[in-house]
This record gives structure tokens, C-alpha cells and sequence, in this order.
């Protein structure tokens, strides 16, 4: 049983909702960053990140204090407006190549604390910590967490029928994607979505692990005031065959003081190598990877020496950590150790090439994505993926829709 709710929602007016809206503030390069606080004065950058130049200078609770502040004035400027009642929406993202659709939603808590949203990665408490701080400081958040469900045919009947009527929104942004946003505002389309979900037994995080996390935290702290709002997360809905689920592919500085030809020795204990030179080589399928090593390409294919029936251990990303990164490498920790960084899989393996021909680092592994079928097999089982084994899509643009808290 998966109960979602309408919220009354905060967002930009139609004619500001293509300045205001912006990708999450991490996106941006601080020359990026600059550019847009100086010339767009709708930016909800603004928001997110005040006293841009000024961060390292101020304390978080001043840096958070800011935030508030700068969301009342564009409240109080009619830059952001609140609705009068309750809504859902139903959000749609065309990019060059896919197009998503889901609902946004307030999704439960307490069904989160019951593992009926289920999750498959680990989070680290100091950023759940910060990041409950932020919301209770606020008051709001604009970051929903992507969660999944399994494909319905009278969901996915609603929504195509939906998207033919007018929407609130309908823009461009400079990344050369277009949004749409319709309100579902009338009972009985509420009522019905809420009686469709009831129906099913799971749901799962896709993207958004630490803001559900810290959502249930501040939920704790704050039991007794019985705020329904607390109660609850948005969430933007989407249907499992709608996501789209790259790798993240492992860069790492040096080869923990062997040699390429020991390097190589080693690998071939666990996989057949064979030389792709300077074919731009992909994984094609489960248990291949691609290596790019002094100047050179390589295909990595597992040999699998041995059965395993554990989810977690099949896993490409795990058999790498275990087969290399730890044991040749010297890698333990995924998520701290300054000599592994991480490129998403939507980025050319010409990428990871020119990090490695610059110097900087020494190899570079690819990996074969994670399909949706894995991601639910080790979440019904309580188990946790490695750090960085997905990086999925679509992303939610900053602004476009205001949860308060």
C-alpha cells in the first residue's frame, strides 16, 4: 500500500518560470555560477546559494538563515506564488534524447520507515545531519526524491490522455530541454491517482536516498507537532521503464605502485583481456568491463570463476571493488579514498581518456549499467549497492516546485 498526497505547493509565475528554474547549484562550474547570479536576477540561485562569494566566509546557520531569507523576498516580490489548495502535477522532461514523465507527489514517511519505499544505497549521516538542518532552517525544500513504481497501463493510459490538455508551464531551458507542468487539482483525479497507488505494495528510491533520510529525521524531531507536512517528502513519481540508468565509471590516480605489465598479470587472474587500442571500447554487456590503461584501450571480461548466487556479488560494480579496486588497487574505501573519482556513464569514454592522457590519473575502468530488475533484488533484500553503482535519470530542475515544510 503506497499512499501519496496533494501539497499546497509554492512556484514561479508563468512568465518568470524559465528564469527562475536552474539545475541543482552542484551542477555549475563557479564561472557558470557567477554568470548566472550576475545577469539573471530570477535566478532561484539566488535562493539556494546566497552570498555566493561570500560562503567560505559565513557559517552554515547564516548560510541557511540566508536561504530563508532570500526565498521570502521572492515570495514577497511574486516571483514565487502558493497555490490555494492541494495539488498534484504531472511534470514531463524532454531532453535530445528521452522523454520523462511522472507525478509530483508527497510520499509518506512513516511507509519510508517501514521499508514499503524501498531503498538501495547507503548514506553518510553527516550529510543526512546537514541536510535535515537545511530543511529545518528553511522551512522548504525544491528537491524531490525520484521514486519508482512498477508500469501501470491505467496510469500510463491517464497520463497520455493528461497531456493533452493545457499545461501551466511549457518552457525551454539553455541545456536544450523542454518542461511541461499541468496541475491536477480536481477531486476525483486525486482521489483516483491516491486510490491507484494504494494498490501498490512497494515503492522505490531511485535518486534521492540522503533527502529521504533526512526528511525521516526531521520527522522525528518533530513528532509531537503533529505537522502533516513533516509527515511527508515530495516525491516525483516515475514509472520503472521510464527511468534511465547509466553507470558511474571509476577514474583512479595510480596503480598502487605496480607496474602496467604486473598490472595486467594480476587482471588476467580474474578476466580475459583483450587489446581494443585505440577503439573507444564499451561494455556491451553484463560481467565486460573496459579499461583504459597508458595510452590503450582494453576489454575486460570476467571469468567468473566460480558460482555465485548472491545479488550483491554479481553485481559489476561489486566485482570490480572485490577483483580489483581493492585487492590490486588497495582501495577500501569507495566514497573517501582521494585516489578514485567517479564519471557518469552519460559521458563520453573520450572523457576518461583525456583525464588519463593528461596525467593525472592512471586507469580508467567502465562499467555496464545496472538495470531496474538488480536495483529491486537488492532492495527487497536490505541490501546496499557500492557507492556510485547508478547514476539515473531524469534529474528535477531547482524552483520549479516548492514543498513547505
Amino acid at each position: 500500500m503506497s499512499k501519496i498526497i496533494p501539497f499546497k505547493a509554492v512556484r514561479p509565475t508563468a512568465d518568470k518560470v524559465a528564469l527562475v528554474t536552474c539545475r541543482t547549484y552542484e551542477d555549475y562550474s563557479s564561472a557558470e555560477l557567477a554568470a548566472w547570479l550576475n545577469f539573471n536576477p530570477y535566478s532561484f540561485l539566488h535562493v539556494i546559494h546566497p552570498a555566493y562569494a561570500n560562503t567560505q566566509k559565513i557559517t552554515l546557520d547564516k548560510r541557511f538563515k540566508g536561504v530563508l531569507h532570500k526565498y521570502q523576498d521572492f515570495k514577497n516580490e511574486t516571483i514565487l506564488i502558493s497555490e490555494e489548495q492541494p495539488v498534484f502535477y504531472l511534470y514531463e522532461i524532454q531532453t535530445k534524447n528521452q522523454t520523462f514523465t511522472g507525478i509530483i507527489a508527497g510520499t509518506s514517511v512513516e511507509e519510508y520507515q517501514k521499508n514499503q519505499i524501498k531503498k538501495h544505497e547507503d548514506t553518510l549521516q553527516y550529510r543526512v545531519e546537514l541536510f535535515k538542518d537545511y530543511l529545518h532552517q528553511t522551512g522548504f525544500n525544491t528537491e524531490p526524491v525520484l521514486i519508482t513504481y512498477p508500469d501501470s497501463v491505467e496510469v500510463n493510459t491517464y497520463i497520455s490522455l493528461r497531456k493533452k490538455s493545457e499545461p501551466i508551464y511549457a518552457f525551454a531551458t539553455s541545456n536544450k530541454e523542454k518542461h511541461t507542468l499541468w496541475k491536477i487539482e480536481t477531486q476525483s483525479e486525486i482521489e483516483w491517482l491516491q486510490e491507484h497507488f494504494e494498490n501498490i505494495p512497494n515503492l522505490y528510491i531511485a535518486d534521492g536516498h540522503h533527502r529521504s533520510a533526512s526528511a525521516e529525521l526531521l520527522y522525528e524531531q518533530n513528532k509531537s507537532l503533529n505537522n502533516k507536512n513533516l509527515n511527508h517528502f515530495m516525491s516525483f513519481l516515475i514509472a520503472e521503464s521510464n527511468l534511465k540508468i547509466y553507470e558511474f565509471n571509476r577514474i583512479i590516480r595510480d596503480l598502487n605502485g605496480l607496474s602496467k605489465d604486473d598490472f595486467i598479470t594480476k587482471l588476467s587472474d580474474n578476466f580475459i583481456i583483450k587489446a581494443k587500442d585505440q577503439e573507444l571500447w564499451k561494455p556491451q554487456n553484463k560481467f565486460e568491463f573496459g579499461m583504459y590503461l597508458d595510452g590503450r584501450f582494453y576489454a575486460l571480461f570476467y571469468k567468473q570463476n566460480q558460482k555465485v548466487t548472491s545479488v550483491l556479488e554479481n553485481l559489476d560494480a561489486q566485482i570490480l571493488y572485490d577483483t580489483v579496486l581493492h585487492p590490486l588497487l588497495g582501495i577500501e574505501d569507495l566514497r573517501n579514498d582521494e585516489r578514485i573519482d567517479y564519471i557518469p556513464g552519460k559521458q563520453s569514454v573520450s572523457v576518461i581518456k583525456d583525464l588519463v592522457d593528461e596525467g593525472e590519473y592512471e586507469v580508467g575502468f567502465m562499467l555496464y549499467p545496472t538495470n531496474m530488475a538488480e536495483i529491486k533484488t537488492i532492495a527487497d533484500n536490505n541490501l546496499i549497492m557500492p557507492p556510485k553503482s547508478t547514476y539515473i535519470e531524469p534529474k528535477f530542475r531547482s524552483g520549479l516546485v516548492v514543498y513547505e515544510l
